[in-house]
């Protein structure tokens, strides 16, 4: 089987975890506040969270003879995540809210991707997805309770 939905959901997320590090790394330049020695080496993990994603993901492209995009211009055209350019002055819950609304956007696609592998029978990529979609869970019930917050998984 050629795994083709599979694949495109692969090269998706490729343009998505790209975009998402790229926030991440702009909510790490551009954060100030009083939480800011916490939050800010915080980031640091959050985007070698995704930056290692993106790679198992890359990599499992390959793997099912895919093509993973590789340009900026590549994952620009493709992501589904909003980018909004850097400036100081913005609020970390308001870039905290901006960051919930890409790891909500990531779950989704996981859990497309899950569903997807598993109707094109291929186990290794659905049991990818599962645990990076349990990941982004993770990470959306520390955001939201940062924001005093619950996680809103279930809704």
């Amino acid at each position: 089987m050629a795994y083709d939905e599979t694949k495109a959901v692969l090269n998706q997320l490729v343009a998505d975890l790209s975009q998402m590090s790229a926030v991440i790394h702009q909510t790490h330049w551009y954060m100030r506040g009083p939480e800011f020695l916490f939050l800010h080496p915080l980031m640091d993990d959050y985007q070698a969270e995704i930056d290692a994603q993106l790679d198992v993901i890359s990599e499992r492209l390959i793997t099912l003879d895919g093509a993973p995009w590789s340009t900026l211009s590549e994952w620009a055209a493709h992501t589904g995540i909003e980018s909004q350019p850097g400036k100081f002055g913005v609020p970390t819950p308001e870039r905290f809210k901006a960051l919930v609304a890409a790891y909500r956007y990531l779950a989704d696609e996981y859990a497309k991707g899950i569903r997807i592998a598993g109707e094109e029978g291929d186990d290794s990529t659905q049991d990818i997805f599962t645990g990076f979609h349990t990941e982004i869970q993770k990470r959306l019930w520390m955001i939201q309770a940062q924001l005093d917050d619950a996680p809103h998984i279930a809704d």
